[in-house]
């Protein structure tokens, strides 16, 4: 675990309802006045201007979404600038990096949504004339946020997750409305391999042992941050270089896994290509970021990572995830109890995923 956290606390949080990220489609994409939205001067130069302009059929305006919840023309993302996301950020044409500024779902009410600041793909100023510079906006139901986008088609929809969504309701039927199904998925973009290597079995068991500890670490997903509040200063390693510029009682624990200390902040941001740790709490207002930190966690952690326990052959099995996330204080006899909740919860997930819970489940 990243720090040995036990005691979790219940948050209200904005939260994004989002419908399924749409998958791999072609075209336009329209809006305000039944105009496109165009990369201009169709230049794939990084930071290209992203407007609106009159549909003409031209590859700036051929839009796809490819199922890792990015949109793409020219062979580049959509993209906001800066990482912000404040009211009135632009949006340009960028290398895909894969960063949560780089993310959007398309709603079932026709809203682009970029999940890490939960703002809608908008039109400025509601101006519908050649040229109008696109941005991230409040999402208000207006009609210069609203888009008709790329349908769903074969990629990497919801349902290609060994889980689906009446099955993950069935795991966590009490859960916390910002731990979205939605934003799972999304999330998977940032580790294909992930419930991707070996066979049904293996594939669903690593499913299983991921939802199991996270299950644990939350109090059945409702949870979102550390309950411990006096903790929260003791999060601040200041022999780092970088310190810790959001506050030294920012990096307390969030997240599926409870993500915690400065350190993880900056090393789980680097790899997602989230500034976290000037913005910390990205963790509990994003479900995609959120996510994305606890399958960081799960796929690089460790000397043997909990994905690498579950997926190689012979497994070290779902014990070794255990040892992994907090064998220091749960493992050899130390909290039996703690480590019979996380073996309850995996057996109790196998099953309703149809598949054996494998040998080694205690450490």
């Amino acid at each position: 675990m990243l720090t040995v956290l036990t005691a979790l606390i219940a948050m209200g949080t904005a939260h994004l309802v989002t419908a399924p990220a749409a998958s791999a489609a072609d075209g336009q994409i329209t809006g305000l006045a039944g105009k496109c939205i165009d990369v201009s001067e169709a230049n794939s130069t990084n930071g290209t201007s992203v407007q609106l302009y009159s549909c003409n059929g031209t590859n700036a305006q051929v839009w796809s979404n490819p199922g890792d919840g990015t949109l793409r023309a020219l062979g580049k993302c959509l993209d906001v600038v800066d990482h912000s996301t404040a009211d009135g950020a632009s949006v340009q044409l960028w290398d895909c990096k894969g960063g949560a500024n780089q993310q959007w779902v398309v709603s079932a009410a026709r809203d682009i949504v970029n999940p890490t600041s939960s703002k809608c793909l908008d039109v400025r100023d509601n101006d519908s004339t050649d040229g109008t510079r696109l941005q991230i906006w409040t999402c208000s139901g207006s009609s210069n946020q609203k888009w008709n986008a790329p349908t769903a088609g074969d990629g990497a929809t919801p349902s290609s997750f060994v889980v689906t969504e009446t099955q993950f309701n069935q795991m966590f039927p009490g859960r916390n409305s910002f731990y979205t199904y939605s934003g799972l998925v999304q999330a998977l973009s940032s580790y294909p391999a992930f419930t991707k290597t070996g066979s049904d079995t293996v594939r669903k068991q690593e499913a299983a042992a991921f939802l199991a500890n996270v299950d644990h670490e939350t109090g059945h997903l409702v949870y979102i941050v550390e309950q411990n509040t006096a903790n929260y200063p003791h999060y601040c390693d200041t022999s780092q270089s970088y310190g810790c510029p959001a506050g030294k009682s920012a990096y307390y624990g969030r997240g599926p896994i409870q993500l915690s200390w400065n350190y993880n902040y900056k090393a789980a941001g680097d790899a997602l290509g989230i500034d976290l740790l000037h913005t910390p709490s990205l963790v509990q207002t994003s479900p995609s970021v959120a996510w994305r930190t606890g399958l960081w966690f799960w796929n690089t952690a460790g000397a043997v990572t909990p994905h690498n326990a579950m997926v190689k052959t012979p497994p070290a099995g779902f014990g070794q995830t255990i040892r992994t996330i907090n064998g220091a204080l749960e493992c050899d006899g130390k909290n039996p109890g703690q480590v019979q909740s996380r073996v309850t919860a995996y057996q109790k997930f196998t099953a309703i995923l149809g598949v054996s819970a494998g040998s080694n489940l205690y450490c």
